[in-house]
């Protein structure tokens, strides 16, 4: 009895499949579909029973196996495995010890990340990366540091136009350890939550998600839609800007340009919208007779933040009727004691009255400067983009 024969292949490696699922348990049986005429032979001869030549299957208690073997070559179906085709693995033991490896650097990820750990989205990070196999897969590959980094990264977040090289030497004390690696792909998952957005797969969305925490990725890439704004500034880029003020015509101010040159706008009330349709509509109707206005296009990126930092007059803010507007509007009214701008309860409810919407999505947020908006949205359960309002927003502006 040679385990090396071809009648011995299938069945020693269904021996082997069985094993490792009971953790090296000898019960059961196993069996193999359309036997060869060597696998059949095998059979008979280890069970003594008779299989015909067009039987579909046979199977053989693994027993019988293991004191077959043993007879012929002195040791056990275990052993032979061992020697035939390296150490039979106890599966259940290992996912025992993955399982403990996990609960254990999940619970350490959020000791490490103390400056967000009772926050509900850093929660439901940690639940995705559990349930999801990414836990599983960091352990299995060795790399479980990999969550202490994020945490320590997160640690850090939201920050002030921080470059992200600066961000990852201060976190992991590596310069490069968040371009582009396994490292940043956690943190920016985590990020994605946090703002309530899908996990960013382009490289705009991953920028987009940097600089919502204040990272800078690309300061070129980084950049702000602007209508009429002017400024008393001296310099190239004030120039640009007087002169397209002059037309109505709408200019984008890059991160890079705004560091070079800082910008002061010089307008007695600067109007910000989330759609760059309000900013077109506005250009296209009233011209360089429109007031001072500035496009977020979404979450407000790093360029913008830098420019509404230096503003000295009344901030009026808006985005859409949904939750991540609320989110933003809130936001700016803490940092920059903005004045909501149409975002009220009332105003909600005669655009819901207005025409289609569609279904809300994500986290619901509140919106402290008018609760009853945030309730009217619950109640109804609908978005509201900011285009359907742009009758009176111009009107506002005009």
């Amino acid at each position: 009895m040679m385990l090396t024969d071809p009648g011995w292949q299938r069945l020693l490696a269904a021996a082997r499949r069985k094993l490792e699922r009971t953790g090296g348990e000898l019960t059961g049986a196993i069996g193999i579909t359309k036997p060869t005429d060597a696998e059949r032979r095998v059979v008979i001869g280890i069970t003594g029973r008779h299989r015909s030549a067009d039987v579909a299957r046979v199977s053989l208690d693994l027993l019988e196996l293991d004191e077959a073997i043993r007879d012929a070559h002195g040791v056990g179906l275990l052993a032979a495995l061992a020697q035939h085709d390296g150490p039979v693995r106890n599966r259940p033991a290992e996912r025992a010890e993955e399982d403990q490896a996990k609960v254990s650097m999940l619970a350490d990820l959020r000791r490490r990340c103390s400056a967000h750990a009772d926050e509900p989205w850093f929660s439901e990070w940690m639940a995705g990366l559990a349930t999801d196999g990414t836990a599983t897969r960091l352990v299995r590959r060795g790399d479980g540091h990999l969550l202490g980094w994020a945490g320590e990264v997160l640690n850090r977040l939201p920050t002030e136009s921080t470059p992200l090289p600066v961000l990852a030497e201060w976190a992991t004390g590596n310069t490069k350890a968040l371009a582009g690696t396994p490292l940043a792909s956690l943190v920016l998952r985590a990020l994605a939550v946090r703002d309530d957005v899908p996990t960013p797969v382009t490289r705009a969305d991953q920028r987009a998600r940097w600089e919502a925490a204040g990272v800078i990725v690309d300061d070129l890439a980084s950049q702000v839609l602007v209508l009429n704004l002017r400024t008393r500034d001296d310099h190239v880029v004030a120039g640009w800007l007087n002169d397209a003020a002059s037309y109505g015509i709408p200019f984008r101010l890059t991160l890079h340009q705004i560091t070079v040159d800082p910008v002061t706008p010089l307008a007695p009330d600067l109007y910000v919208c989330e759609n760059p349709a309000v900013l077109r509509a506005a250009a296209s109707e009233l011209g360089e007779d429109a007031a001072t206005l500035v496009c977020t296009e979404g979450q407000p990126s790093a360029a913008c933040h830098r420019l509404l930092a230096s503003y000295r007059g009344e901030l009026h803010w808006r985005g859409d009727f949904d939750w991540t507007g609320l989110r933003t509007t809130a936001s700016a009214i803490s940092r920059y004691s903005a004045s909501p701008w149409r975002m009220s309860a009332a105003e909600y409810l005669a655009a819901v009255e207005a025409g289609d919407s569609e279904p809300l999505k994500g986290p619901v947020a509140p919106s402290p400067w008018d609760p009853a908006l945030a309730a009217a949205m619950t109640s109804s359960g609908r978005a509201i983009m900011e285009e359907r309002l742009i009758p009176e927003l111009l009107e506002d502006i005009g």
